[in-house]
């Protein structure tokens, strides 16, 4: 089969697919509201369908529209985003809807242009919104995308790399059934989601098989290659939760660093495992007024993977002795804490194991 026919037979054959046999069932497929589909799609970057799923139905309840996200306090939403990970997102989400209400008298934009100037939007999510919701022939290009095309076409140009991006865009706009790209867009990726999953794909069942170029040549495992191996991290933090009439000392993470704005308790990182004592001696727990407190609890190794690095948080619970707030800190009363957002290992290791309850000296 000759190059084009193989296009042809790859769109058509796609198409087919969607229509007989796409069962994949999520709340935002189908819509066509610039809003909430923006939404599902700052809220699935790097994020499961499965639990970014829990978290749109939250946000279309809390905030129907973009007049109703934008008009949110910052820390209603960082606390309805909390779990997530990658807060900068909720940040651009933020900022992106109240430029939209500001400068646009709350109009979503309408063009491919106009969404990439939305802060946070790239040239995926720009394609899926002009896409989805005004069938405007822009084709996605995603890690399901970039599967599918690398197999079927053979491809072994790195899918990170900066002409293996060109060349798989460039690819997927070609394929593009112009007239229907939103179902098009839709099934290209719900069929890597399905049928050319990333491990166990579904080949014996695949409707593109016989022209599949690495299940011919046995290379489905091979296919798509990435260039970039980024070496991970290990980070050490040792929270110090200090207790004071029933109030904790706090801080919201305001650096350029990760869990942006969220809140922690005191921090003392090192760059490896340090025992209690040596942390009760450090300069930085003398700092925070740690000559007169009551050592109450130590905690396990709490451990969240991040993309690029692995944080190891100890927890310290004492009772302070005094009633100095060191710089950048604050006393938050007891029953306010759950109104604040925190990094999700902190909140696992209060629900597992913290009660935050007072203990008398």
């Amino acid at each position: 089969m000759k190059k084009h026919e193989r296009e042809f037979f790859f769109t058509a054959t796609l198409m087919k697919w969607h229509k007989k046999y796409n069962k994949r069932e999520m709340p935002w497929k189908g819509e066509k509201d610039p809003y909430k589909i923006w939404l599902s799609e700052i809220i699935l970057q790097q994020t499961r369908v499965e639990q970014g799923l829990q978290y749109y139905n939250r946000f279309i309840k809390s905030y129907p529209n973009v007049l109703a996200l934008a008009a949110a306090p910052d820390n209603e939403v960082f606390k309805l985003w909390e779990g997530l990970g990658y807060y900068n997102r909720c940040k651009n989400l933020l900022h992106a809807a109240r430029y939209i209400v500001a400068e646009l008298d709350g109009k979503f934009p309408e063009s491919f242009e106009e969404l990439l100037a939305l802060k946070g939007v790239g040239n995926y999510t720009a394609s899926a919104v002009a896409s989805f919701a005004y069938n405007l022939p822009h084709a996605v290009v995603d890690g399901n995308v970039n599967r599918v095309l690398a197999r079927y076409f053979g491809l072994a140009t790195p899918i990170d790399s900066t002409g293996g991006k060109q060349l798989f865009a460039n690819l997927a706009s070609k394929l593009l059934d112009a007239k229907r790209s939103a179902q098009y867009n839709q099934a290209i990726m719900d069929f890597g989601a399905t049928i050319c999953k990333p491990q166990l794909p579904l080949c014996e069942s695949c409707l593109l098989q016989d022209q599949c170029t690495a299940y011919q040549q046995d290379r489905v495992q091979e296919l798509p290659v990435k260039e970039k191996k980024i070496a991970k991290i290990h980070r050490w933090f040792y929270y110090i939760i200090a207790e004071k009439n029933n109030s904790y000392l706090v801080r919201k993470r305001t650096g350029k660093d990760i869990w942006q704005n969220l809140h922690e308790f005191f921090l003392i990182e090192a760059n490896h495992h340090s025992n209690t004592e040596a942390i009760l001696e450090s300069a930085a727990f003398k700092e925070m007024g740690g000559d007169k407190y009551k050592l109450l609890t130590v905690s396990g190794v709490y451990k969240q993977q991040l993309t690029h690095q692995t944080i190891h948080a100890i927890f310290i619970g004492i009772k302070m002795k005094h009633s100095r707030v060191p710089e950048g800190m604050q006393l938050i009363p007891k029953d306010e804490l759950q109104k604040l957002a925190f990094p999700r290992l902190i909140n696992t290791f209060l629900e597992q194991e913290y009660s935050l309850q007072t203990v008398p000296v």
